[in-house]
């Protein structure tokens, strides 16, 4: 069975990657995760904030005032919570390129425009083959328009461009007015892939504390929904490569995902749960249901149920929405 894909321009035996995670922080997980059929890694983000502060750029803005914003600051690592510095890092790529035959894609997360770009150019010195830009940005100020956040992601995005030669791939949020629009305009930005998409971890509150907690929920399957539901309608419309990321962890949803048009399907919760040995299951299982439905090849199958090619191209859009709704029966338990 083929299961090679490509992405980003590069060629993968696999379209199953280990996607940012503390599993990609340690040399012999990826290892391992290469031995269990990974096609490429996607190393942890090492983060605009770590880059700045390194560069002694904001350490006295974060410094000032801590007596009355103690609580507000403690949400903010301090230096020696990340899991990696900027410089190891870098020998981290190093590490990973040395170790590993398939390809190695750095993260870089980020929110705003400024010097810490230019660390993407040290990255592809490291060796990198890839880089995934993590643009992580939650716009609260009412004065910002949707315009101004799009330009945001875009001059970032550019930014980083003029800086490197290796594929940049833009790892981002639906929360667009147009997700559609935005999608083309990062490609025709340059973005040499889309990942989709983000999932944005939201705090909670400590009733016994009284105080606002970072939270941290695994995907499940049903997260695969949304990035299916993107992928399918921006199947072929871009050059781009698509990304899936958020909700495989099972064959079928990884062949869901490729259905619809992703050239690689990304894991990470299912791997924190059960190992990067789990891969290997995965591909087994993807394998047998390939060969059982007479397919040849990933090629075969990618893009197959998309948009652009679905019998019903309306399952993806509004009218499938009032088909759903008009058509729901009530079951004994939810009738009064």
């Amino acid at each position: 069975m083929d299961l090679s894909t490509k992405y980003l321009g590069l060629n993968l035996r696999s379209p199953l990657v280990p996607s940012a995670s503390p599993i990609t922080a340690e040399l012999d997980q990826l290892k391992r995760a290469e031995d269990a059929g990974a096609g490429a890694v996607v190393l942890p983000s090492v983060f605009e904030e770590q880059i700045r502060r390194e560069t002694d750029e904001i350490e006295l803005a974060l410094e000032q005032g801590t007596e009355s914003f103690a609580e507000a600051l403690s949400y903010f690592p301090r230096p020696a919570e990340f899991r990696i510095g900027p410089e190891a890092y870098l020998e981290h790529i190093q590490a990973a390129k040395r170790a590993l035959k398939i390809p190695v894609i750095a993260s870089l997360n980020g929110a705003s425009l400024g010097g810490w770009t230019d660390y993407a150019k040290q990255i592809q010195q490291a060796g990198a083959d890839a880089l995934e830009l993590n643009i992580y940005y939650i716009p609260t100020d009412p004065a910002l328009t949707a315009l101004d956040v799009e330009n945001t992601y875009l001059d970032i995005l550019k930014a980083v461009k003029s800086a490197v030669t290796i594929p940049v791939a833009v790892k981002l949020s639906p929360f667009f007015s147009n997700m559609a629009n935005m999608a083309q305009k990062l490609d025709r930005a340059g973005a040499d892939g889309l990942v989709l998409f983000n999932r944005f971890y939201q705090p909670d509150i400590n009733l016994d504390t009284l105080e606002i907690e970072p939270s941290l929920n695994l995907s499940t399957s049903q997260a695969r929904r949304l990035p299916l539901r993107w992928i399918a309608i921006l199947f072929g419309r871009l050059k781009a490569s698509l990304a899936a990321t958020s909700g495989t962890h099972t064959a079928s949803d990884a062949l869901k995902f490729l259905m619809v048009g992703a050239d690689v399907t990304m894991l990470c919760s299912v791997l924190l749960q059960k190992g990067v040995g789990h891969i290997a299951e995965i591909e087994k299982e993807m394998v047998k249901w390939l060969a059982e439905h007479d397919y040849e090849s990933v090629a075969q199958l990618k893009g197959s149920l998309s948009q652009k090619r679905c019998p019903d191209p309306s399952a993806f859009e509004r009218a499938q929405y009032m088909r759903v709704i008009s058509t729901w029966k009530f079951n004994s338990v939810g009738r009064s």
